[in-house]
């Protein structure tokens, strides 16, 4: 079970990352209408609004380096807490920003998961 875990939290990481460098208004497909997005302590409800504020980022382009990813089982059947830490390279900035993410994800039928909780935090040093 927890080696599937892990497996499922990687496999997420990847996806989210690569949507979020690539095709960000793609990530809108991973919430859903009860989703909340915490960033940078602004509370966000809902996929309309969470993707509004991910696609207003001022920053077009970034890219994400993963340097941990720690997944837990949720008391929520079939849940996944996922926490990751690494660092994004902005387009014309010299050094790279660390961050943390939480993603709180659950089950959807039929096996697909969806990002109900979502904290997003720079990690200034």
């Amino acid at each position: 079970m927890e080696e599937q875990v892990e497996m499922v939290g990687k496999a997420f990481v990847e996806h989210y990352y690569h949507l979020f460098d690539n095709d960000r208004a793609s990530l809108s497909s991973l919430y859903q209408p009860t989703s909340m997005l915490s960033f940078e302590g602004q509370k966000i409800l809902g996929v309309e609004a969470i993707s509004a504020k991910l696609n207003q980022l001022p920053f077009g382009e970034c890219k994400h380096f993963i340097s941990t990813i720690d997944s837990q089982p949720s008391s929520t059947t079939g849940g996944i807490v996922v926490f990751v830490s690494g660092s994004l390279q902005l387009p014309g900035e010299e050094h790279q920003l660390r961050f943390s993410q939480m993603f709180h994800l659950i089950l959807m039928p039929p096996g697909s998961f969806v990002v109900h909780n979502d904290i997003f935090r720079l990690n200034y040093c």
